[in-house]
């Protein structure tokens, strides 16, 4: 019994964590110590026993066992999630990001451009991807024909369609002097047009399709990122022959092309005149007839794809299916009286697109210049 009595009040109690002699005997009742701490899952593992923090020395309980986590401790593995959590929104937002811009044009509608942006976009198809025939199968769709008529005749040109619901930018001189213009679509459907602006200085127009939805709208690219001897595709209607390809290269860049802003010069391209194709200047030399008094000079593209009468308005498209311009003037060998004896010799010229969407807010709202 005295034995007993000794080794009872003697030694440390496992029920207790701490070691005190002379204690009172255990109180069997007393619960024993939770295996993790207050607020932490059962099935997570507490911190490990090393990184415990020793208990006040003053406590007269004496210091804290190994096996039972501290206050402090168990605060800083739970302050831990919410940072975890910021971090795990964080990628899922990087993520998400990159599609935002896609949604954001469904969204607004028919009256968003869609733009390839610094970068370019690769609209072709992977398994045609780098080829004329990809670039002529994605983009095709989104170039037309343009029939304008006046009181003097009529004439053929191109157009590219800019949103599903019908804004199609063209060349100045494919529309001016027009009393009605009419375009057909590569499926073969025919729509009535308005002009909605111009801008004679840089031979463009913006014409709107009546009743048109449901387009398919080409992607404008970056004529800032173009190079010289880049591959190119020129899609248009040459003669009246809707959708025709032809292709080369990037010839040269910043060519001062200078053309005609006379509205009388379209009138002699309708009735036929000599030359074949419409009226420019470069280096001094005056292509395809007399440009007239009234001129104005822009930046262009060069390009050896082949241009003939009726390509103007229409697309020179980089190789990943973005338009990089709108083809606008070509030399002409002809000498002859008809517009049937012209040809292409690797002469053509496109208005750079960064200067289609300089301009755009201006003929969307109706300028007329």
């Amino acid at each position: 019994m005295t034995e007993s009595h000794r080794h009872s009040s003697e030694y440390e109690s496992p029920r207790t964590g701490g070691h005190q002699p002379h204690s009172s005997p255990v109180d069997p009742e007393w619960p024993a110590p939770p295996a993790y701490a207050p607020g932490q899952s059962a099935y997570a593992p507490g911190p490990p026993a090393a990184a415990a923090h020793p208990a006040d020395p003053a406590d007269p309980a004496g210091p804290a066992h190994a096996s039972e986590p501290t206050a402090p401790r168990s605060r800083r593995k739970r302050n831990r999630g919410p940072a975890a959590l910021l971090a795990a929104v964080a990628i899922v937002a990087a993520a998400v990001g990159g599609g935002t811009a896609y949604g954001v044009q469904e969204l607004t509608g028919g009256s968003t451009v869609a733009s390839a942006g610094s970068a370019g976009a690769d609209v072709v198809p992977a398994a045609l991807k780098g080829t004329v025939a990809g670039v002529a199968e994605a983009v095709g769709p989104s170039i037309v024909e343009i029939n304008a008529e006046s009181g003097a005749g009529s004439s053929t040109g191109s157009g590219v369609i800019i949103t599903d619901d019908g804004e199609i930018i063209t060349n100045n001189h494919v529309i001016a002097g027009a009393s009605s213009v009419e375009v057909r679509t590569g499926d073969g459907k025919t729509y009535t047009a308005d002009v909605v602006g111009t801008e004679s200085s840089k031979d463009l127009a913006l014409i709107k399709l009546r009743d048109a939805s449901g387009l398919t709208a080409a992607t404008l690219g970056d004529s800032d990122g173009v190079r010289v001897g880049d591959e190119v595709v020129a899609i248009g209607s040459p003669e009246g022959l809707t959708g025709t390809v032809t292709s080369g290269i990037v010839s040269a860049l910043d060519r001062d092309v200078t053309v005609s802003t006379d509205e009388s010069q379209g009138q002699r391209q309708q009735q036929g005149q000599p030359g074949g194709g419409w009226p420019f200047e470069f280096d001094g030399q005056e292509f395809n007839g007399d440009t007239g008094g009234s001129t104005t000079t822009y930046k262009a593209i060069q390009t050896d794809a082949s241009l003939n009468p009726g390509n103007s308005g229409g697309a020179l498209i980089d190789m990943n299916g973005n338009v990089i311009g709108i083809n606008s003037a070509m030399y002409s060998s002809s000498g002859g009286d008809s517009s049937a004896g012209a040809g292409s010799v690797g002469l053509g010229f496109a208005i750079p697109v960064g200067t289609v969407e300089a301009d755009l807010p201006a003929l969307r709202a109706g300028s007329m210049n």
